[in-house]
Protein backbone atom coordinates (compact mmCIF):
# COMPACT_ATOMS: atom_id res chain seq x y z
CA UNK A 1 0.00 0.00 0.00
CA UNK A 2 1.05 3.24 -0.68
CA UNK A 3 0.68 5.90 1.42
CA UNK A 4 0.53 9.68 0.02
CA UNK A 5 -0.19 12.76 1.63
CA UNK A 6 -1.06 16.26 0.20
CA UNK A 7 0.34 18.76 2.61
CA UNK A 8 -1.51 22.31 0.44
CA UNK A 9 0.36 24.32 -1.63
CA UNK A 10 1.69 22.85 -3.92
CA UNK A 11 4.07 20.31 -1.98
CA UNK A 12 3.10 16.26 -1.32
CA UNK A 13 4.92 13.70 0.33
CA UNK A 14 5.53 10.14 -0.40
CA UNK A 15 5.91 7.60 2.53
CA UNK A 16 9.03 5.45 1.28
CA UNK A 17 9.91 2.29 3.51
CA UNK A 18 13.35 1.85 5.21
CA UNK A 19 14.06 -2.51 5.53
CA UNK A 20 14.42 -3.72 8.99
CA UNK A 21 14.65 -0.49 10.48
CA UNK A 22 12.05 0.84 13.09
CA UNK A 23 11.74 4.93 11.70
CA UNK A 24 9.49 2.96 9.28
CA UNK A 25 9.48 4.96 6.18
CA UNK A 26 11.67 8.17 5.00
CA UNK A 27 8.48 11.17 3.86
CA UNK A 28 10.06 12.08 0.10
CA UNK A 29 8.62 15.32 -0.16
CA UNK A 30 7.24 15.95 -3.53
CA UNK A 31 7.38 20.05 -4.76
CA UNK A 32 5.42 21.08 -7.98
CA UNK A 33 7.61 23.73 -9.77
CA UNK A 34 7.03 25.48 -13.09
CA UNK A 35 9.50 22.79 -14.40
CA UNK A 36 7.81 20.15 -12.67
CA UNK A 37 8.32 18.23 -9.41
CA UNK A 38 11.22 18.60 -7.58
CA UNK A 39 12.05 16.00 -4.68
CA UNK A 40 13.25 16.59 -0.91
CA UNK A 41 15.22 13.05 -0.76
CA UNK A 42 14.49 10.06 -1.92
CA UNK A 43 14.56 7.30 0.28
CA UNK A 44 16.86 4.03 0.75
CA UNK A 45 18.17 2.00 -2.35
CA UNK A 46 16.07 -1.23 -2.13
CA UNK A 47 13.63 -2.83 -5.28
CA UNK A 48 10.45 -2.25 -2.46
CA UNK A 49 11.09 1.64 -1.79
CA UNK A 50 11.62 2.05 -5.95
CA UNK A 51 8.44 0.93 -6.23
CA UNK A 52 6.83 2.81 -3.64
CA UNK A 53 8.46 5.94 -4.79
CA UNK A 54 7.40 5.44 -8.16
CA UNK A 55 3.66 4.37 -7.40
CA UNK A 56 3.78 7.14 -4.73
CA UNK A 57 4.95 9.93 -7.44
CA UNK A 58 1.71 8.13 -9.55
CA UNK A 59 -0.78 9.16 -7.08
CA UNK A 60 0.65 12.54 -6.63
CA UNK A 61 -0.66 13.34 -10.32
CA UNK A 62 2.52 12.87 -11.79
CA UNK A 63 5.90 10.54 -12.82
CA UNK A 64 9.19 9.62 -12.01
CA UNK A 65 9.94 10.30 -15.65
CA UNK A 66 8.87 14.17 -14.97
CA UNK A 67 11.23 14.40 -11.90
CA UNK A 68 12.99 18.02 -12.59
CA UNK A 69 15.48 17.86 -9.75
CA UNK A 70 16.61 16.48 -6.49
CA UNK A 71 17.30 18.35 -3.31
CA UNK A 72 18.98 15.90 -0.60
CA UNK A 73 19.23 16.89 2.71
CA UNK A 74 21.93 14.61 3.98
CA UNK A 75 23.94 11.83 2.91
CA UNK A 76 22.62 8.75 4.72
CA UNK A 77 21.05 6.19 2.70
CA UNK A 78 17.59 6.36 3.55
CA UNK A 79 17.65 10.09 2.38
CA UNK A 80 20.15 9.91 -0.80
CA UNK A 81 19.51 6.15 -1.63
CA UNK A 82 17.47 6.13 -4.28
CA UNK A 83 19.42 9.53 -5.79
CA UNK A 84 20.55 7.52 -8.56
CA UNK A 85 17.77 5.97 -9.94
CA UNK A 86 15.90 9.03 -10.21
CA UNK A 87 18.19 10.62 -12.06
CA UNK A 88 18.82 7.58 -14.88
CA UNK A 89 15.07 7.57 -14.99
CA UNK A 90 14.51 11.06 -15.96
CA UNK A 91 17.77 12.64 -16.14
CA UNK A 92 17.22 15.06 -13.16
CA UNK A 93 19.92 17.12 -11.69
CA UNK A 94 20.72 15.91 -8.26
CA UNK A 95 21.97 18.64 -5.15
CA UNK A 96 23.58 18.58 -1.54
CA UNK A 97 25.79 20.25 0.09
CA UNK A 98 29.64 20.10 -0.30
CA UNK A 99 30.53 18.89 3.35
CA UNK A 100 28.02 15.86 2.32
CA UNK A 101 29.18 15.81 -1.45
CA UNK A 102 32.69 15.37 -0.30
CA UNK A 103 31.56 12.34 2.23
CA UNK A 104 29.83 10.95 -0.85
CA UNK A 105 32.92 11.15 -2.71
CA UNK A 106 35.12 9.80 -0.20
CA UNK A 107 32.96 6.60 -0.02
CA UNK A 108 32.47 5.69 -4.07
CA UNK A 109 37.15 5.65 -3.46
CA UNK A 110 36.96 4.08 -0.29
CA UNK A 111 37.01 0.35 -0.55
CA UNK A 112 34.76 -1.43 2.35
CA UNK A 113 38.25 -3.13 4.12
CA UNK A 114 39.60 0.49 4.70
CA UNK A 115 36.54 1.51 6.69
CA UNK A 116 36.24 -1.84 8.75
CA UNK A 117 39.86 -1.80 9.68
CA UNK A 118 39.49 2.52 10.33
CA UNK A 119 36.50 1.91 12.78
CA UNK A 120 37.72 -1.32 14.45
CA UNK A 121 40.79 1.08 15.50
CA UNK A 122 38.43 3.41 16.90
CA UNK A 123 36.13 1.55 18.58
CA UNK A 124 39.30 0.09 20.31
CA UNK A 125 40.60 3.49 21.11
CA UNK A 126 37.10 3.83 22.86
CA UNK A 127 37.13 0.81 24.61
CA UNK A 128 35.25 -1.60 23.19
CA UNK A 129 35.68 -5.20 24.16
CA UNK A 130 37.31 -7.51 21.81
CA UNK A 131 34.06 -9.30 21.32
CA UNK A 132 32.77 -6.56 19.84
CA UNK A 133 35.58 -5.54 17.43
CA UNK A 134 36.68 -8.77 16.11
CA UNK A 135 33.97 -9.37 13.72
CA UNK A 136 35.12 -6.20 12.01
CA UNK A 137 38.93 -7.38 11.51
CA UNK A 138 37.14 -10.61 9.32
CA UNK A 139 35.20 -8.44 7.49
CA UNK A 140 37.09 -8.35 4.42
CA UNK A 141 34.68 -8.49 1.44
CA UNK A 142 32.32 -7.62 2.85
CA UNK A 143 29.95 -4.07 1.67
CA UNK A 144 28.57 -1.31 3.53
CA UNK A 145 24.89 0.42 2.47
CA UNK A 146 25.43 3.71 1.00
CA UNK A 147 28.86 3.09 -0.35
CA UNK A 148 27.94 3.43 -3.69
CA UNK A 149 25.48 6.59 -3.73
CA UNK A 150 24.66 8.82 -6.47
CA UNK A 151 27.86 11.45 -6.97
CA UNK A 152 25.85 14.68 -6.60
CA UNK A 153 26.26 17.03 -9.85
CA UNK A 154 24.86 20.65 -7.95
CA UNK A 155 26.34 22.12 -4.43
CA UNK A 156 23.39 23.51 -1.95
CA UNK A 157 25.55 26.80 -1.03
CA UNK A 158 23.56 27.84 2.15
CA UNK A 159 21.50 31.29 1.95
CA UNK A 160 20.65 30.70 -1.54
CA UNK A 161 17.67 30.51 -3.05
CA UNK A 162 17.60 26.49 -5.05
CA UNK A 163 16.87 26.35 -8.37
CA UNK A 164 13.04 25.72 -8.11
CA UNK A 165 11.16 27.83 -10.61
CA UNK A 166 8.28 29.45 -9.40
CA UNK A 167 8.86 28.53 -6.30
CA UNK A 168 11.41 30.32 -2.98
CA UNK A 169 13.06 27.47 -1.39
CA UNK A 170 16.29 28.77 0.90
CA UNK A 171 19.11 26.30 2.28
CA UNK A 172 19.95 26.59 5.46
CA UNK A 173 22.81 24.82 6.63
CA UNK A 174 22.37 22.81 9.61
CA UNK A 175 25.25 20.31 10.84
CA UNK A 176 25.38 18.42 13.63
CA UNK A 177 23.51 15.05 12.03
CA UNK A 178 26.08 15.18 9.36
CA UNK A 179 28.42 18.08 8.44
CA UNK A 180 26.51 18.76 5.52
CA UNK A 181 22.89 18.10 6.83
CA UNK A 182 20.69 21.50 5.33
CA UNK A 183 17.10 22.25 5.80
CA UNK A 184 15.14 24.09 3.43
CA UNK A 185 12.92 26.74 4.14
CA UNK A 186 9.60 27.51 1.72
CA UNK A 187 9.48 31.06 1.70
CA UNK A 188 5.71 31.43 0.99
CA UNK A 189 2.72 32.06 2.45
CA UNK A 190 1.71 28.67 4.26
CA UNK A 191 -1.44 27.61 2.08
CA UNK A 192 -3.92 27.02 5.77
CA UNK A 193 -2.34 30.87 6.57
CA UNK A 194 -0.90 29.57 9.92
CA UNK A 195 0.91 32.04 11.59
CA UNK A 196 4.60 31.68 11.35
CA UNK A 197 7.37 32.01 8.40
CA UNK A 198 6.46 29.99 5.51
CA UNK A 199 7.21 26.09 5.88
CA UNK A 200 10.77 24.33 6.99
CA UNK A 201 11.56 21.03 5.42
CA UNK A 202 14.01 19.80 8.47
CA UNK A 203 15.11 16.56 7.23
CA UNK A 204 16.56 14.66 10.28
CA UNK A 205 17.62 18.15 12.05
CA UNK A 206 14.07 18.64 13.87
CA UNK A 207 11.76 15.32 14.20
CA UNK A 208 8.58 15.50 16.84
CA UNK A 209 9.35 12.30 18.73
CA UNK A 210 12.55 11.63 18.54
CA UNK A 211 16.22 12.92 18.98
CA UNK A 212 18.75 12.41 15.70
CA UNK A 213 21.77 10.64 16.43
CA UNK A 214 24.77 13.02 16.80
CA UNK A 215 27.80 11.17 16.28
CA UNK A 216 31.32 11.85 14.75
CA UNK A 217 32.12 12.93 11.50
CA UNK A 218 34.04 9.65 10.66
CA UNK A 219 37.20 10.54 8.02
CA UNK A 220 39.92 8.00 7.85
CA UNK A 221 42.12 10.37 6.38
CA UNK A 222 41.35 12.91 8.52
CA UNK A 223 42.63 13.86 12.01
CA UNK A 224 40.59 17.05 12.74
CA UNK A 225 38.94 17.13 15.95
CA UNK A 226 35.15 18.27 15.15
CA UNK A 227 32.45 19.03 17.50
CA UNK A 228 29.21 17.63 16.12
CA UNK A 229 27.26 18.22 19.15
CA UNK A 230 27.96 22.11 19.63
CA UNK A 231 27.19 22.35 15.53
CA UNK A 232 24.10 20.69 15.80
CA UNK A 233 22.79 22.75 19.14
CA UNK A 234 23.90 25.99 17.27
CA UNK A 235 21.91 24.76 14.41
CA UNK A 236 19.04 23.96 16.61
CA UNK A 237 19.40 27.84 17.59
CA UNK A 238 19.21 29.19 14.43
CA UNK A 239 16.59 27.48 13.66
CA UNK A 240 14.67 28.44 16.69
CA UNK A 241 15.13 31.95 15.46
CA UNK A 242 13.82 31.03 12.08
CA UNK A 243 10.11 30.43 13.68
CA UNK A 244 8.36 28.52 10.82
CA UNK A 245 4.79 28.17 10.76
CA UNK A 246 5.00 24.06 10.10
CA UNK A 247 8.11 21.73 9.89
CA UNK A 248 8.06 18.89 7.12
CA UNK A 249 10.26 16.28 9.03
CA UNK A 250 11.84 13.23 6.97
CA UNK A 251 10.43 10.97 9.70
CA UNK A 252 7.23 10.87 11.69
CA UNK A 253 4.79 14.00 10.95
CA UNK A 254 4.80 17.35 10.27
CA UNK A 255 4.12 19.32 13.36
CA UNK A 256 3.71 23.23 14.42
CA UNK A 257 5.71 24.68 17.13
CA UNK A 258 9.05 24.47 15.75
CA UNK A 259 10.44 26.62 18.64
CA UNK A 260 9.32 25.10 21.31
CA UNK A 261 10.40 21.59 19.69
CA UNK A 262 13.63 23.34 20.25
CA UNK A 263 13.69 24.14 23.25
CA UNK A 264 12.60 21.05 23.93
CA UNK A 265 15.61 19.41 22.27
CA UNK A 266 18.24 21.83 23.83
CA UNK A 267 16.72 20.86 27.10
CA UNK A 268 17.42 17.40 26.49
CA UNK A 269 20.37 17.68 25.30
CA UNK A 270 21.83 19.82 28.75
CA UNK A 271 20.47 17.56 30.38
CA UNK A 272 21.69 14.46 29.25
CA UNK A 273 25.65 16.74 29.39
CA UNK A 274 24.97 16.65 33.36
CA UNK A 275 23.84 13.12 33.56
CA UNK A 276 27.20 12.35 32.37
CA UNK A 277 29.03 14.40 34.09
CA UNK A 278 27.63 12.94 37.13
CA UNK A 279 28.82 9.43 35.87
CA UNK A 280 32.36 10.44 34.30
CA UNK A 281 33.32 10.85 38.96
CA UNK A 282 35.24 7.96 38.19
CA UNK A 283 37.21 8.09 35.09
CA UNK A 284 35.51 6.07 31.98
CA UNK A 285 36.20 5.13 28.35
CA UNK A 286 34.05 5.85 25.94
CA UNK A 287 32.75 2.01 25.66
CA UNK A 288 31.61 2.36 29.53
CA UNK A 289 29.94 5.71 29.33
CA UNK A 290 27.95 4.46 26.61
CA UNK A 291 26.93 1.13 28.54
CA UNK A 292 25.82 3.72 31.79
CA UNK A 293 23.81 6.11 29.50
CA UNK A 294 20.22 5.56 29.03
CA UNK A 295 18.99 4.65 25.77
CA UNK A 296 15.53 3.25 24.94
CA UNK A 297 16.40 0.09 25.80
CA UNK A 298 18.82 -1.47 28.12
CA UNK A 299 22.15 -1.83 26.91
CA UNK A 300 21.96 -5.86 26.95
CA UNK A 301 19.18 -5.30 24.43
CA UNK A 302 20.73 -3.02 22.50
CA UNK A 303 22.52 -5.14 18.95
CA UNK A 304 25.61 -4.88 17.90
CA UNK A 305 25.48 -2.20 15.17
CA UNK A 306 23.58 0.17 17.34
CA UNK A 307 26.07 0.09 19.91
CA UNK A 308 28.65 1.23 17.51
CA UNK A 309 26.56 4.37 16.86
CA UNK A 310 25.72 4.75 20.63
CA UNK A 311 29.65 4.75 21.53
CA UNK A 312 30.11 7.15 18.24
CA UNK A 313 27.15 9.20 20.83
CA UNK A 314 28.93 8.95 23.54
CA UNK A 315 32.26 10.36 21.42
CA UNK A 316 30.39 13.75 20.60
CA UNK A 317 28.95 13.90 23.96
CA UNK A 318 32.36 14.18 25.49
CA UNK A 319 34.08 16.62 22.84
CA UNK A 320 31.59 18.53 23.81
CA UNK A 321 32.16 18.76 27.44
CA UNK A 322 36.09 18.72 26.66
CA UNK A 323 35.53 21.80 24.62
CA UNK A 324 33.86 23.83 27.26
CA UNK A 325 36.20 22.44 30.05
CA UNK A 326 33.78 20.36 32.18
CA UNK A 327 35.74 17.33 31.42
CA UNK A 328 38.97 16.03 30.53
CA UNK A 329 41.22 12.83 29.47
CA UNK A 330 43.03 11.80 32.17
CA UNK A 331 46.66 11.49 30.93
CA UNK A 332 48.13 8.28 29.84
CA UNK A 333 45.38 6.13 30.25
CA UNK A 334 45.06 3.55 27.31
CA UNK A 335 42.66 3.22 25.91
CA UNK A 336 41.82 6.88 27.03
CA UNK A 337 39.48 7.64 29.93
CA UNK A 338 37.80 10.78 30.96
CA UNK A 339 36.74 12.38 33.96
CA UNK A 340 34.73 14.89 35.22
CA UNK A 341 36.55 18.26 35.92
Amino acid sequence: MVTTFDHGGGVRSVAVPIPDNPLGHTLVYVVETDRGPVLIDTGWDDPDAWDTLVAGLTACGTAVSQVYGVVITHHHPDHHGLSAKVREACGAWVAMHEADAAIVRRACRTRPERWFTYMAAKLTAAGAPEEHVAPLRGARGRSLPGLSPALPDREIVPGELLDLPGRRLRAIWTPGHTPGHVCLHLEEEHPARLVGRGRLFSGDHLLPRITPHIGLYEDPDDATVTDPLGDYLDSLERIGRLAPAEVLPAHQHTFTDATGRVRELLTHHEERLAGLLALLAEPLTPWQLAERMEWNRPWSEIPYGSRTIAVSEAESHLRRLVKQGRAEPVPGSEPVTYVAV
